[in-house]
């Protein structure tokens, strides 16, 4: 008997992990140059292939999905009107839910106090900062230089940046990188817009064929999910048997405060947000976005994952493709629950651990730059580390190049989670926007 896909791809996480401890506690045993442990490294390297392959094929059809989808979806709408109708409720949901998670976050750091023994700051994890970057330095130099580079940026050259992306210079740059999606999504939205005040004739053709082109695309994306167990399973064994456990016990207080409000803010505040603005059940919606969420757990990309939300919330939750096609790309972009939230758990982790008292205006202080920094540079790579960078040093808060290091090292696992987070939430805005639309979700359930 065939099992369903979200099924097939928690098993892969399942073994690939197990596998993975075992791989490492064999591997210990052995001498680098034996045979067995350049198996066991080759193995890996096999893994870390086919999970890349998985990755790109995600991302290959993501520009294709967003342009169809906008275009298909909004050129329904009834110009300008609808489009800011559409806007206004979709961009008030995602500053409601970022800030709720950035307060989450700030309430169980406040409260766990992480970096603190006996209300004292935490000697064993200062001398974990410097040993981590003592090691790591040189390895992670180049993202230490990017975020270094980026901290020197004010609340206001983000926002400034932020609209710079919003109108590329040059959509076809723009749409061959998948930093750039800001700009591709205004692009899309003008194009249907554009084509609602074509003559009746020629915009129904260009809509229609948007139309069959967005079909074709989500084809072409369930054929990919076809082998994503696989995809899964190559993509966690590397994570899990490079993972180094000392730090990890470390950082063991700290990694369990950032999963601790992570899960608080996905099975408590989102779902509430839903219940009460949507009317929706909750346990209705995990089940419709199942596998996007296992997606976004083991790739660690929103953006790579936006083919699966756009498909779970469209043929498992009932939102129209007019609301989706919206909602789920711009939210992918600029929606990040999950990583605002880690912004400000790390950032006051750090000063914890360093001895800076900070005041309730310097925690404001650290809750807009938050807000601010996840949208302002969510098309960065590593774009939370930048964030917490910047913030570090715009705090004044001391010790920030080694804590960014040891940071960036347990990052994998955290990132995983928080973009599981940045994927609901980006699935809860658009079954509440759909609600309000008067769309009847959850037909079938």
């Amino acid at each position: 008997m065939k099992k369903a896909a979200h099924w097939m791809i928690l098993i892969a996480l399942v073994v690939s992990a197990v596998l993975a401890v075992i791989l490492k506690s064999v591997s210990g045993k052995l001498e680098p140059e034996s045979s067995g442990f350049q198996f066991i490294i080759g193995f890996i390297d096999i893994a870390r292939f086919v999970g890349e392959i998985f990755i790109r094929s995600l991302k290959m059809i993501i520009v294709p999905l967003i342009i169809t989808s906008v275009v298909a979806g909004i050129s329904t709408l009834r110009g300008v009107e609808g489009f800011a109708r559409l806007g206004a409720k979709t961009v008030g949901f995602y500053t409601l839910s970022t800030t709720l998670a950035i307060l989450v976050g700030l309430l169980l750091v406040n409260t766990i106090a992480p970096g603190l023994e006996n209300g004292q700051p935490s000697v064993v994890i200062q001398e974990a900062f410097s040993s981590e970057a003592s090691a790591n330095g040189e390895k992670f130099s180049s993202k230490i230089a990017m975020a270094s580079d980026n901290s020197e940026r004010s609340g206001f050259d983000l926002i400034k940046n932020l609209f710079r992306q919003m109108f590329p210079p040059n959509v076809i740059e723009a749409a061959s990188n998948n930093g750039q999606m800001l700009g591709l999504i205004t692009f899309s939205i003008l194009l249907a817009l554009a084509i609602t005040k074509l003559p009746e004739k020629q915009g129904d053709h260009l809509s229609l064929s948007f139309t069959a082109l967005n079909e074709a695309v989500i084809m072409i994306t369930q054929w990919i999910m076809k082998v994503a167990p696989i995809g899964v399973f190559a993509l966690i064994l590397p994570v899990v048997y490079e993972s180094g456990g000392e730090l990890f016990l470390k950082l063991g207080k700290y990694f369990l405060t950032v999963l601790a409000a992570l899960a608080l803010h996905l099975f408590v505040v989102l779902p509430a947000l839903l219940f009460f603005m949507a009317r929706v059940n909750p346990l209705d919606h995990f089940r419709a976005m199942r596998v996007a969420l296992l997606t976004a757990f083991s790739t660690a990309s929103s953006s790579a994952t936006l083919p699966l939300t756009m498909r779970g919330i469209q043929e498992n939750a009932g939102v129209s493709k007019r609301v989706s096609s919206f909602t789920i790309p711009l939210g992918a972009t600029v929606n990040m629950d999950g990583t605002a939230l880690y912004e400000c758990v790390a950032v006051i982790f750090v000063a914890q651990v360093m001895g800076v008292e900070l005041s309730l205006a310097a925690q404001f202080g650290i809750v807009v730059a938050a807000l601010l920094t996840s949208v302002g540079v969510a098309g960065i790579p590593s774009a939370s580390l930048v964030a917490i960078m910047l913030i570090l040093k715009s705090s004044n808060i001391p010790g920030a190049e080694a804590a960014f290091v040891a940071l960036l090292a347990v990052d994998r696992p955290l990132d995983m989670c928080r973009t599981a987070v940045n994927v609901f939430g980006d699935s809860c805005a658009a079954s509440v926007v759909a609600k309000s639309e008067g769309e009847k979700l959850y037909q079938n359930t």
